[in-house]
């Protein structure tokens, strides 16, 4: 099945995002450190997460899109207490990235920051969206 325009701009405008959030993300690294770096890492991660989930499912509604995001935010640092990704990040730069390596119980804070944040843009963007169809309807 050949995806409809909406679906195709879904989709990119999703990819535009990830790649802004990963630019915000090393922009933060680089930029700052302490409290505020490790808060304002945690809520982007959650944040790519959310756009991540809406390009391998541009329908989904905004609160399951963050919801879901939410719950992998959760799970991976949950799966932290168990050390398996503490023995992944220690031989790969990538699985230190997405995995973490320590248990920081703050984080499923930030992390619920962040998807209420990506939550709240990808309402609106959908709301703006539906507004403009209605105004200007596709020809027939």
């Amino acid at each position: 099945m050949i995806p409809g325009a909406r679906t195709v701009r879904v989709r990119v405008l999703a990819a535009v995002a990830a790649v802004v959030t990963v630019a915000a993300g090393l922009a933060v690294r680089a930029g700052a450190d302490g409290a505020f770096a490790k808060c304002a890492g945690s809520a982007l991660y959650t944040v790519l997460l959310c756009t991540l989930v809406t390009l391998c499912a541009p329908r989904a509604r905004p609160l399951v899109v963050a919801s879901t995001a939410l719950g992998l935010s959760w799970a991976v640092e949950f799966a932290q207490l168990t050390g398996v990704p503490a023995e992944l990040s220690a031989h790969s730069a990538a699985a230190r990235l997405v995995l973490g390596s320590t248990f920081n119980a703050p984080d499923l804070f930030w992390y619920a920051v962040g998807a209420a944040a990506a939550g709240s843009v990808h309402a609106g963007a959908r709301r703006r969206a539906t507004a403009s169809s209605a105004v200007y309807p596709r020809p027939r």
